[in-house]
C-alpha cells in the first residue's frame, strides 16, 4: 500500500537515437467524471449543500442587534454569536488548531480521506462547478463531444454561459468571505455604487479567482500536485484503516459476458470490465490497480460498481470501503470496528480529547471580564498634602459579555492602602474595552523605600462574586 501511495509521476525528458526529444510523462487530459448516483453520492449532495449553507448563511443571522460571526479586525475583537473574543483569547485559537489537526489525523487513521472526498472545500468547489457544467452542457458524453467540435455559436453561446455563471458563483463565495470581516449587510448596500475598499475589492476577486481557477479549472490538480495532505497521508495509514478497495480475488480475471450468464463457468470474476469505476471518478484514476494517493475517497466509484453488479445480478460491494487486512482475510469485515482500539488511534484521539477537554473547561471557566493594570512611570511616586505617597496607575479593563458591566476599584497588600479612581463605579459598554486612571496612596512608614508587591481587585457591582486579583508593585520613598 505505500508503494502506491509514493507513486509520484515525475516528467522526464531524453533525446532519442535522432536527436527528437521524447517525453516520459504523459501529457495531462482533461478529465469529464459522467454522472453517479447512489448512498455515497447522496452524502456528498447533503455534505455540499450542507457546508455552504453554513458558509454563505452565517454572516447573515443577526444576534443582539449585531452580525452572529463577524471578525473585527479593527476593533480587534471577533464574535461568535454570544461569544466574544478578544486577542488575549488567541489560546483559543491555538487550540481549535490543534484540535483540528488531531482530529483529522485520528480521522485519517481510522478511515482515511473521507475529509477529501466530503467537506474540503476544493471538492465542494469543484462538485459545485461539475453541476454548473453538467446543467448547461449536458452529460459526460455530450460535454465530450462539445469540446471536440470545432467552435461555432452553440458552443460559443454554452461556453459562455458555463463561465459566466461559475464566475458569479466564484465572486460570490469572494464577496461571503469578506462579509465575515466588513458587515454583510454594508457590503449590500454598497454594491449599487461598488463603494468598497482596496482591500475588501483585493479579498473578492483574490478569493473568487481562486475558487474559479481551482474548481474551475485545475480540478483534480489540485489534489495530486499542491495539496500536501495527498503527500502525507501514507503516515497515517496502516492496514487497519478504512479505505476504499477493489475485491481482486472476486473481480479477477475480467472480462466482459452477457447479462445473466455464470463468470465461473467462463473463467472470469465479477468485474465485467465496463470501466464505469473510472468514469465516475473525480481525479480520474483506476481503483482497480490498488489505492493511490490521488485517491480522495469520494467513493464514487462504490456507487458506480454497485450499480453495475445489481444490473448483472452480481452480490454488491466488488468495490467498497475495507481495510488491506480485511481484504486479506486476516479477520472478518465485521471485526473492523474492533481494529479501533490500536495504538495509534488511541494515541491521536487521547491528546485531541485532552486539548478539546481543556480548551472547553477553560472557556467555561473563563471571567467575564479581563484586566491590565500599567502603572504611570512618568512620575514613579508623590507626596500628597496629607503626607501619604501616591503611585498612579492606568487599569484597562475589557467587558466579555453583550452587556453594560459596572466595576468597583480596590487595592490590597499594604496597611491602610487607599485607591481612588476618577469615578466610584467604571462603566464598560457590552464587548468593549475602557480605562480609568487610579491613585492609590499608602503610609509612608509602611511604604518604605523600594518596591512593594501590591494587588488590585475589580468587582463587578453586576454580578458581585465575580471580582479579577491583578498583582502590581508600589514605589515608596
Amino acid at each position: 500500500m505505500s508503494d502506491s501511495l509514493n507513486k509520484i509521476p515525475v516528467k522526464v525528458e531524453t533525446a532519442g537515437s535522432d536527436g527528437a526529444t521524447i517525453s516520459l510523462y504523459e501529457a495531462q487530459k482533461k478529465i469529464y467524471p459522467r454522472a453517479v448516483k447512489g448512498t455515497f453520492n447522496n452524502f456528498r449532495i447533503l455534505f455540499v449543500l450542507g457546508t455552504q449553507l453554513v458558509y454563505l448563511g452565517l454572516p447573515w443571522l443577526q444576534w443582539n442587534g449585531r452580525q452572529a460571526v463577524f471578525f473585527d479586525m479593527v476593533g480587534r475583537k471577533f464574535y461568535l454569536f454570544g461569544l466574544t473574543v478578544w486577542p488575549q483569547d488567541f489560546v483559543y485559537l491555538a487550540a481549535l488548531l490543534m484540535c483540528c489537526a488531531f482530529g483529522l489525523f485520528t480521522w485519517t487513521t481510522i478511515a482515511g480521506r473521507l475529509w477529501c472526498g466530503y467537506s474540503c472545500p476544493q471538492t465542494v468547489y469543484t462538485e459545485i462547478m461539475l453541476w454548473i457544467e453538467h446543467w448547461i452542457e449536458g452529460d459526460r458524453g455530450k460535454r465530450m463531444k462539445l469540446d471536440a467540435a470545432p467552435m461555432s455559436l452553440r458552443k460559443l453561446r454554452l461556453k459562455t454561459a458555463k463561465h459566466a455563471i461559475m464566475i458569479a458563483f466564484s465572486l460570490w463565495t469572494g464577496f461571503t468571505l469578506v462579509g465575515y470581516f466588513t458587515p454583510i449587510r454594508s457590503l449590500v448596500a454598497a454594491l449599487p455604487t461598488f463603494g468598497y475598499g482596496p482591500w475588501e475589492t483585493f479579498w473578492m476577486f483574490f478569493y473568487g479567482g481562486f475558487t474559479y481557477l481551482f474548481a474551475g479549472f485545475m480540478r483534480e490538480q489540485v489534489c495530486k500536485y499542491m495539496c500536501p495532505y495527498a503527500r502525507f497521508q501514507s503516515v497515517m495509514f496502516d492496514a487497519d484503516t478504512l479505505i476504499i478497495s477493489y475485491d481482486e480475488a472476486r473481480g479477477e480475471p475480467r472480462g466482459s459476458r452477457k447479462k445473466g450468464s455464470d463468470p465461473k463457468e467462463q473463467g472470469l470474476g465479477d468485474c465485467i470490465n465496463c470501466s464505469i469505476c473510472v468514469q465516475v471518478c473525480p481525479v480520474g484514476i483506476d481503483i482497480r490497480n490498488g489505492l493511490q494517493y490521488e485517491c480522495i475517497g469520494c467513493a464514487a466509484c462504490i456507487d458506480a460498481c454497485d450499480e453495475v453488479m445489481d444490473k448483472m445480478s452480481y452480490p454488491r460491494g466488488l468495490i467498497r470501503y475495507t481495510t488491506e487486512n480485511a481484504l486479506e482475510g486476516k479477520y472478518p469485515e465485521k471485526a473492523i470496528a474492533s481494529r479501533l482500539k490500536r495504538p495509534r488511534v488511541v494515541l491521536y484521539s487521547l491528546v485531541l480529547a485532552i486539548v478539546f477537554t481543556a480548551a472547553i473547561t477553560s472557556l467555561a471557566l473563563r471571567k467575564p471580564f479581563k484586566v491590565d493594570i500599567i502603572r504611570d512611570r512618568a512620575s514613579l511616586v508623590r507626596e500628597t498634602e496629607e503626607g501619604w505617597l501616591e503611585n498612579t496607575y492606568t487599569v484597562k479593563i475589557i467587558n466579555t459579555t453583550d452587556q453594560e458591566q459596572r466595576f468597583r476599584i480596590s487595592a490590597v497588600g499594604l496597611p491602610d492602602l487607599k485607591a481612588k479612581a476618577e469615578t466610584p463605579e467604571i462603566r464598560i459598554a457590552a464587548a468593549e474595552a475602557g480605562s480609568v486612571t487610579v491613585h492609590v496612596e499608602a503610609d509612608p512608614q509602611y511604604a518604605t523605600k523600594g518596591s512593594h508587591e501590591i494587588h488590585f481587585v475589580i468587582e463587578s457591582v453586576n454580578h458581585p462574586p465575580l471580582r479579577v486579583e491583578e498583582k502590581s508593585s508600589f514605589i515608596g520613598e
